[in-house]
């Protein structure tokens, strides 16, 4: 039972809980703009989001009060229906030639692999915290590789790309955070670079050199270094294969980053308007609901991936400034806590957490702008859609719940 006299509510930092209702305010201002000629309430965009709003908020408050003992206790067994809720989908329809969404026989789906996210941020704080493993070894950060990388690779397979990689972008931040090596986490991120770079030639040779620099100075064995450096070379040869495994669409993604000019009415048609959209809007942007681009159906996606675009075009780029401000403040708060955070699973809880939040909002803004491809990935409180708006609520009940510095 929870203990409201112990619990003091004027410790949590309610800051980051309002930093996330104002970005809410936001995207609700850019829905009604795009949602104002919709024929039906029912398809609505802000009305649905507005719908699944309450239901945020509720989880919020649910998950701002849970005893943190009891999340501790039970982050193993919530993993593993993380784990279950990711693989039903397979055993039901597939929806636009995917098994992301669950239905559970309401007037909605939901996305279970959002869930996922959150659940292997806590069986990863746990284990991390739990276990007085010597971090420094490179045997002890296997498992909880392993932790992150299971329901990521369950998602991959959806396919979802995008979701795989935000859930495995966690794995630094909190190994670190945990007092890995530094030279560890870069063992485990070479040969990703390896196969990256392995598509030109001088950029290979440059990350060669740099692999072969780091294996020096950090005084390793010569068979252990050599059977490494020689190890990445294989994986750019393997670059091909990996490219090959690739749906159709993702590669399209990777090459419409490349060469946007070569199918600008086909698979660079999302980014060329997205830019197109922002750069019309100039800096205090053409007003509330008079987006040519948004209105005129140009932009795809508007309501969900593209939403920073609209907001672009609409209410300028000092509004774009202001939500990445806002989200700069949230995340660093977060970050900030943690470091000041009593125990050690509500410190790695934390990171994790932060590290998702982050995630989403570099690939969603530099998606936006044409940095990097396509990868389907809404922007935390502003998008719509409902099982990402309440997870992401969770988080944040989540974040307040962990900073608040008293053992229960």
């Amino acid at each position: 039972m929870i203990n409201l006299k112990k619990l003091n509510i004027s410790e949590a930092p309610w800051k980051i809980a309002f930093s996330a209702s104002f970005l809410s305010f936001i995207g609700l201002v850019a829905l009604s703009s795009i949602s104002y000629q919709s024929p039906s309430i029912v398809q609505n965009p802000f009305y649905k989001q507005l719908f699944f709003l309450i239901l945020a908020f509720s989880g919020f408050f649910i998950t701002s009060l849970m005893p943190k003992y009891l999340i501790h206790k039970y982050a193993y067994v919530i993993y593993s229906l993380g784990i279950i809720l990711v693989i039903l989908p397979f055993f039901g329809v597939a929806h636009a030639g995917t098994y992301r969404w669950l239905n559970i026989g309401l007037p909605f789906n939901f996305q279970p692999s959002e869930f996922a996210k959150i659940f292997s941020v806590l069986a990863l704080a746990r284990y991390l915290s739990d276990n007085t493993i010597n971090i420094q070894y490179f045997k002890s950060i296997i498992v909880p590789i392993l932790i992150a990388l299971i329901p990521a690779l369950i998602v991959l397979n959806q396919p979802d790309l995008g979701t795989a990689l935000v859930m495995v972008s966690v794995i630094f931040p909190m190994l670190y955070w945990s007092g890995a090596r530094p030279f560890y986490l870069f063992l485990l991120v070479a040969p990703v670079f390896s196969i990256l770079t392995a598509f030109n030639v001088i950029a290979f040779s440059i990350w060669a050199l740099i692999i072969a620099s780091v294996i020096f100075y950090a005084n390793t064995k010569i068979i252990f270094g050599a059977g490494y450096f020689f190890g990445n070379i294989f994986f750019g040869l393997l670059s091909r294969p990996i490219w090959d495994t690739l749906n159709p669409y993702q590669q399209n993604r990777v090459l419409t980053f490349i060469y946007p000019e070569k199918d600008p009415l086909g698979a660079a048609y999302q980014i060329i308007q997205s830019k197109t959209a922002i750069g019309s809007g100039g800096l205090f942007g053409k007003g509330w609901g008079e987006g040519t681009q948004t209105h005129l159906k140009f932009l795809p996606v508007q309501e969900s991936d593209f939403i920073l675009s609209v907001i672009g075009e609409e209410l300028g780029f000092i509004a774009i400034v202001v939500i990445l401000i806002t989200f700069g403040y949230l995340i660093s708060s977060v970050i900030r806590n943690s470091f000041l955070s009593k125990d050690k699973f509500s410190s790695l809880s934390l990171i994790g957490l932060g590290s998702i939040l982050l995630a989403h909002v570099f690939v969603n803004t530099a998606m936006t702008v044409g940095l990097i491809p396509v990868k389907g990935l809404p922007l935390p409180f502003i998008s719509a859609g409902g099982t990402f708006l309440v997870t992401s609520y969770l988080m944040i009940g989540l974040i307040m719940r962990f900073s608040i510095n008293y053992s229960d």
